[in-house]
This record gives structure tokens, C-alpha cells and sequence, in this order.
């Protein structure tokens, strides 16, 4: 068992406060016994700058003494510790930047963070490769920071090349970081996540009181959101700290668990990826499309009853999802839209291929077949190719069939192709695939999702991801700002019900601005999601 700890602390413009407070943390993750520990993002400086010139001045250089003191604080204490700093680079960079540093002191790695986030882009350049997995005794570590873990691509990367253990500073006021982003990069991997977030004010406090009048949130919704967390390879937090106040969480953990990467049909969820679909994803998106869809949608999940579907279709319900491989013949589906315009995607066997069927009133209307075989269904040996958008009067809808799901590259395809919504026919078998996957497919892409599933007694299961209108500080809220930046509405069938009814809201897809000058979607990473696509980085190689 290897100790962990995740620190949380707060940050000003004092840097020699902000030394002490780091070096306190590290001495409270030592008393606690711990062999790592791993400290927020932006330690030495509260990232809000005059410009680009200022941030500079203020940034660390490697061998200066705020890292240094970092460094012979690990090396007293025998511990590894993990910290994200600004860094003025010798080539005239500016970087926000993760460092390791080892029991003896020395710098094991760095990662450069790949995804700025809103301010971030005015004062910081990004890294301009991917963030290395590191040899350790405890393990194979990769490091990330904050708005790199709101999307997939680096701690893919990272989980693919290798990492066992992933390591997360943030610097975020954001109450989806704990409860959904987080938790769903460790579960979707099957990893390790120790994650350290900030406490106090974001922005200087002196300022904080006209920022937030500016802005319209109350000022306590400009603090760092806490709750930094340890989470296991089943995206469950194994200790999580409280949302305000200096602290520090401990666990012990066995790194080895994050090498079995199977579900329990005994898939293996790296493995059954296949790669050589996803070269789109290595590409610049095109534009978007100058015509959104409808601003709402009525939506449901439901059984698989002829009349139940009749009665939705009259009521006005535009799109119904039923569970994979439902036990409805299609010409009952087509009979049951009669005189309606609604469109229900369901979806069968064809031979040794799973299609996602899409039915109106006037037929089969498409077909998406799934990509990923899977040990779930051993008889589909043929699987699909490509993900297909099919044009609605509502928007542009796409299917993504059975355990596709599992998969986030599937969902990012059909947010390249301007997908709005997401119909989802599945069998999840984990509890994290409704409960964090489908939402994080959902947050991280923006798109409505609509997935419907059965549990063990043939009731049932799944939701509705609708987007809100209400998006991070940079829209303007229908209410009081919350704190959450991207998490979906979710509604989810009670235990007994044979539909569940949600509004989504296809126009909002077109709105992939996370923050200023951040796209969700355009902003990803571009490297290629393949294990071959870097080389993992050895400490003593450094």
C-alpha cells in the first residue's frame, strides 16, 4: 500500500506566504506519513496578472528558491511532492507548469499544461507537447492540471502510456471539478486520481468585492471550490476534503489496481478502443454551422411498449430512447408513431452487427452500427466504422449504440460532425457509466444525451443530460451562478417507472465556450489517442 495525500490551501499575491503555505502542507502530509503529496495549481502566485509582462515577473524559474525551498522540503521529509507553478522559460515562455519533485529532492518531471483556461491565454503559452508518464518507486505517475481534466484527451493519454496514477493540481472555483470531473477521469480510466484544489479568493481580494458585483455571483462563488479528493480506478473518492479551508486528505491506496483495466464482462477498456477510427480527433473541427437546432426538445426513455410509445408520441414527445436491444419489432414502433412526428431510436441485432435503428411514422429513417466490439456482446463481429449525424427537423442527432458508450472518443466524433443530441440505447454494467460518464459525455462535449438502459429485473434505467442555457460566468444566467461550469441537467428514471420525460435544448450545443478564449471541443489536444504516440519519460533520464 503506497500513502497519498491531497493538500488544499490558499494562494495570494504574497509569494513568501504562499511559500509558507505550501511548505506547511507538505510538513502536515509528512506527519500524516504520507509518501506523496500533491498541492494545488498556481502555488507561488494567484493567477491574475496586469499582463502578460507581469506574470512573467512573477513566474518561477527552475533552481530558484521557491522551488528550491519545495524541493529541500521533499527531500527532509523523504516524500514526493507534486506542485503547479507559473514558469518564466528560458525561450521567452511563460508556462503554467506541474512539477515532481523526488525524496532526494530532485526534479523528477514537468508537464506544461496543454488547455488554458479563459484568462489563462492572456498571460500563459500552453505546452507544446504531452504531459510525460514518470517510473517512480510508487508507480507510473502522470500529472494534469485543472481544465486539462474538464475533457478526455490528456489523462487518455496518460492512462494509455501507461500511468497508474494520475496526479491533479487545480485552481478552480467549480463544484463539478469534485463531483463530476474529477471522479469520471479516474473511473473511465481505471486509474488512481489524487486530486489538490485551491480554498480562498481566486482573484486578488482587494478587488474581489467589484469583481463579483461586475459579474453578478456572489463573492464566495470566486473561492477555490476545495474538496480535493483521492479516487479509485472505480471512480469512487476514497477521502475527500471539505469545499472551504486549508486541509489535507490521506488514504492508503494499492497502485496495482489501476493495471486491471477490465469490466466485469471482462472487457478490457483500453484495449477494445480502436484507434484507427479516431484519426478525426487528431484534426482541426471545421466551423459551425450557422443554423442551431431547436431551442427545445421533448425528450424521453421508456420501456419497450407499443402503447406506452403511442401515448408519448401523442403527448408531443419528439424523440424516445429505448434500451439496447429492446424486444419490439420495428413495423410495432413505425405502427405506434402513426400520424405523429416523433422519432424513437431503438436497437437490434443484424447478423453479426448492433445497429442503432432510427424510426418514424414513415420508416426506418437510419442506421448506426456499433464500433467497438466488446466481450458484452460476443456474437458482434461486425462492428461499424464511422459515427453518422442524421439532419432532424430539431437539429442533428446521433445514435451511439451499446457499449460505445464506454467510450469518450465515440461521443467527441459526434461533437466534430455538430451532433446536438445524443440518443443512447446501452446495458451499463458499472455504476459509474450513468452516473459519471454519460454526464461528463455530456458536459465535456456539449450535448444533450438521452440513454435508456434496463437493470437486473428488466425495469428501467438511465437519464436525460440536457444542457442548461445557464453556462459558466461568460453567459448570462436565468438565475443565481451556482458554481458549476458544465454539468448537465440530469433527469433519471425512479426505481418503477416505465418513461422518463425531459426538455433538451439542441440549440444550446452549439455554445462550446467553457470560459473566455477556451473551447471544449476546438481547444482539445490534437496528439494522436494511440499508447504508440509517445514515450513514457524515466526520471533518471531526466
Amino acid at each position: 500500500m503506497t500513502r497519498v495525500a491531497a493538500a488544499q490551501l490558499a494562494a495570494g499575491t504574497d509569494v513568501a506566504v504562499n511559500l509558507d503555505a505550501c511548505l506547511r502542507m507538505i510538513d502536515a502530509a509528512a506527519a500524516a506519513a504520507a509518501e506523496l503529496v500533491v498541492l494545488p495549481e498556481f502555488c507561488n502566485h494567484l493567477s491574475w496578472y496586469e499582463d502578460r509582462a507581469h506574470a512573467r515577473r512573477m513566474a518561477c524559474t527552475l533552481g530558484d528558491a521557491f522551488c528550491d525551498s519545495i524541493a529541500q522540503r521533499a527531500r527532509r521529509h523523504r516524500v514526493f511532492v507534486k506542485i503547479g507553478v507559473t514558469l518564466a522559460r528560458a525561450d521567452g515562455r511563460t508556462t503554467g507548469t506541474s512539477l515532481l519533485f523526488g525524496p532526494d529532492g530532485e526534479l523528477l518531471g514537468e508537464s506544461d499544461k496543454q488547455i488554458l483556461m479563459g484568462a489563462e491565454n492572456d498571460y500563459l503559452d500552453p505546452g507544446p507537447t504531452e504531459s510525460p508518464v514518470l517510473e517512480t518507486p510508487l508507480g507510473r505517475i502522470g500529472m494534469y492540471a485543472c481544465m486539462e481534466g474538464v475533457i478526455n484527451e490528456v489523462t487518455r493519454s496518460l492512462a494509455l502510456r501507461g500511468a497508474q496514477l494520475l496526479l491533479n493540481s487545480l485552481n478552480s472555483f467549480a463544484i463539478d471539478e469534485a463531483s463530476l470531473h474529477i471522479p469520471v477521469r479516474a473511473a473511465e480510466n481505471k486509474v488512481w486520481v489524487v486530486a489538490a484544489n485551491k480554498v480562498g479568493p481566486l482573484l486578488p481580494a482587494d478587488q474581489l468585492p467589484s469583481i463579483a458585483d461586475r459579474l453578478g455571483v456572489p463573492q464566495d462563488r470566486l473561492h477555490g471550490a476545495g474538496e480535493s479528493q483521492i479516487v479509485g480506478p472505480d471512480g469512487v473518492p476514497v477521502a475527500v476534503a471539505p469545499a472551504t479551508g486549508e486541509a489535507i486528505v490521506v488514504a492508503d491506496i494499492d497502485v496495482s489496481l489501476a493495471d486491471d483495466k477490465s469490466r466485469p464482462d471482462g472487457t478490457d477498456i483500453l484495449a477494445a478502443r480502436r484507434p484507427e477510427l479516431y484519426a478525426p480527433l487528431t484534426t482541426t473541427p471545421r466551423g459551425r454551422r450557422a443554423a442551431a437546432g431547436a431551442d427545445s426538445l421533448s425528450t424521453a426513455l421508456a420501456v419497450a411498449d407499443p402503447g406506452l410509445l403511442a401515448r408519448l408520441a401523442a403527448d408531443g414527445v419528439e424523440l424516445i430512447v429505448l434500451p439496447e436491444l429492446a424486444t419490439i419489432a420495428i413495423p410495432d414502433v413505425v405502427d405506434a408513431l402513426h400520424g405523429t412526428t416523433a422519432h424513437v431510436v431503438l436497437s437490434v441485432r443484424a447478423g453479426g452487427a448492433h445497429h442503432g435503428v432510427l424510426v418514424t411514422a414513415d420508416g426506418v429513417l437510419g442506421r448506426q452500427a456499433q464500433l467497438h466490439p466488446t466481450e458484452h456482446l460476443p456474437w458482434l463481429t461486425d462492428p461499424g466504422t464511422a459515427v453518422t449525424v442524421f439532419d432532424v427537423p430539431w437539429g442533428r442527432l446521433a445514435i451511439v449504440v451499446g457499449d460505445d458508450a464506454l467510450f469518450p472518443e465515440t461521443f467527441r466524433l459526434a461533437a466534430l460532425q455538430d451532433a446536438d443530441v445524443v440518443a443512447v440505447p446501452c446495458a451499463p454494467t458499472e455504476p459509474w457509466e450513468l452516473a459519471l460518464g454519460l454526464s461528463e459525455r455530456s458536459a465535456e462535449n456539449r450535448l444533450n444525451v438521452v440513454a435508456a438502459a434496463v437493470d437486473e429485473h428488466g425495469g428501467l434505467r438511465g437519464a436525460v443530460y440536457a444542457l442548461s442555457p445557464d453556462f459558466t460566468l461568460w453567459t448570462a444566467w436565468s438565475g443565481p451562478f451556482t458554481g458549476v461550469i458544465s454539468h448537465p441537467i440530469v433527469t433519471a428514471a425512479p426505481p418503477g417507472a416505465a418513461d422518463v420525460r425531459a426538455t433538451v435544448r439542441p440549440a444550446q450545443a452549439v455554445n462550446r465556450n467553457v470560459s473566455k478564449g477556451t473551447d471544449l471541443v476546438d481547444g482539445r489536444p490534437r496528439w494522436p489517442l494511440d499508447e504508440a504516440s509517445a514515450v513514457t519519460t524515466e526520471p533518471e533520464q531526466r
